[in-house]
């Protein structure tokens, strides 16, 4: 009778499993294994391109042709207007965002009959051509040794530089002076030894952690014991996490910010389309993750969420209702977010598991509770990000203009915001000039003549460049 009942449990659990939707979801993933920062340019490997691709596989066999289907979606060939794929311009990011769609959605051979009655097979045995859009967040990133520098959001790279001026900073960087000049050895053929210290602790870590995976020899290699490459990974984490993301100072997580009015807008466009839109999916940095680990509180269910997280990870928002369908897309109140993550390249032997968000308990949240925690810190358009960011040149010029991102920054002395002093020096300047031309022009007895007497007369035009620089 025990087992009777157990069995009918079970079925119940079954059925109750078996009556969830998946109407749409968005992955934000990791690049595959690369060359080390230090070498900069980055390349994504032949093991990092295999990484993506079996992780595009996985969630091909989640949500396009396994139980867990998003409702709709195209199962062999890709209907592009259910899918959206976006990476910063990287060469890294943007090539694991193309390996990893060869998986989602594998070569399908098509063949195209002409008016003229001939026949045209695709190209490459049918691969499937899926445009990665480019965003501004991140475009770089792999390249750059310190997670800001891909940024040029003023007060988060102020933000993260408070964090070299932090006692836990200053008293890691002591403390560990002895274990990193240790390894100079190790390290000496591409870092100098005034840079190996924790200043540089992902740096030489990334370093050291290819060339375990890739090197057949390396320099000095008895000296990297598992306690030693233990060591380097968690001084790496902590400097890491420590520049991506504080509760009390949280402008350095601006990127987790942009991913959260991202993730928003994709799940919304779902929504509002009546499920049209399905699947989201964009590439990143370990560092756009780490920032919005901490601001969803996930390290409140596991520390492991404020360390760099592997190649090909994966992050994962499912919306889904219990709700009947057959009817038509549900009402919001019948929806619900799920969080999963793989840390590494997911399979169907080790798949995504799901974690509470916003330090809760349960594995889903109500769609209007997680838009609602979301938007607490979310940037979703241009004037939030120049205004949180106090930029007030370029795109953002706009708002400054409008008290946006020009209300944040500073006034001068006399009560003159920068911008204001600047247009008002720029005139005076522009004052002085012309009355010295018309002197000099007077005095010298120089004339004006028109641009038509001028025989051979060109015009040349100049662009000017702006290159941020963040001191690391």
């Amino acid at each position: 009778m025990k087992s009777v009942v157990a069995f009918s449990t079970l079925s119940l659990l079954a059925g109750a499993e078996a009556a969830e939707t998946v109407l749409g979801a968005y992955i934000f993933h990791r690049h595959g294994d690369r060359t080390p920062k230090a070498l900069a340019p980055t390349n994504l490997t032949t093991l990092g391109y295999e990484e993506v691709y079996r992780s595009g596989q996985y969630y091909n066999s989640r949500y396009i042709t396994g139980d867990n289907r998003i409702k709709g979606i195209n199962k062999e060939i890709v209907k592009l207007s259910q899918l959206s794929v976006s990476s910063p311009v990287d060469n890294v990011l943007q090539s694991s965002a193309m390996g990893f769609l060869q998986g989602l959605y594998p070569p399908v051979q098509t063949v195209q009959t002409l008016s003229n009655g001939s026949d045209v097979s695709a190209p490459l045995s049918g691969y499937q051509l899926i445009p990665v859009n480019t965003i501004a967040t991140g475009a770089g990133s792999e390249d750059s040794g310190w997670l800001q520098d891909a940024s040029s959001c003023a007060n988060a790279k102020t933000s993260s530089n408070n964090y070299f001026e932090s006692a836990e900073y200053q008293n890691t960087l002591k403390a560990t002076n002895d274990f990193y000049s240790s390894l100079v050895p190790v390290v000496n053929a591409t870092l100098t030894a005034d840079q190996v210290s924790f200043k540089n602790a992902y740096v030489v870590y990334d370093l050291i952690n290819v060339a375990e995976i890739h090197n057949s020899s390396i320099p000095s290699s008895d000296l990297l014991t598992n306690s030693t490459l233990h060591q380097l990974l968690t001084l790496a984490n902590t400097h890491e996490y420590g520049l991506a993301y504080n509760a009390s100072d949280d402008m350095r997580a601006i990127a987790g910010m942009q991913l959260a009015g991202e993730i928003l807008s994709y799940m919304n466009s779902t929504i509002t389309s009546k499920g049209a839109k399905k699947l989201g999916i964009q590439f990143g940095a370990y560092a756009t993750a780490l920032s919005f680990f901490g601001l969803v509180d996930l390290p409140k269910t596991s520390s492991d969420f404020t360390g760099v997280i592997d190649y090909a990870s994966s992050l994962v928002f499912e919306l889904v209702t219990d709700a009947d369908v057959s009817s038509g897309f549900p009402a919001t109140s019948d929806l619900s977010v799920r969080f999963l993550f793989h840390n590494g390249t997911a399979s169907n032997a080790s798949q995504p598991t799901a974690y509470p968000l916003f330090g809760g308990s349960s594995e889903t949240v109500s769609w209007n509770d997680f838009q609602t925690n979301l938007n607490k810190f979310a940037v979703s358009n241009s004037e939030q990000w120049c205004t949180k960011c106090g930029n007030s040149t370029g795109t953002c010029a706009a708002y400054a203009s409008n008290g946006g991102a020009a209300s944040t920054q500073q006034k001068s002395s006399h009560g003159i915001s920068p911008a204001i002093g600047g247009v008002i020096g720029a005139m005076v300047t522009l004052a002085v000039v012309l009355g010295s031309l018309a002197a000099f022009m007077l005095l010298g007895g120089f004339r004006l003549v028109s641009k038509k007497h001028l025989a051979g007369a060109g015009d040349a035009a100049a662009a000017n460049g702006e290159k941020v620089v963040a001191k690391a």
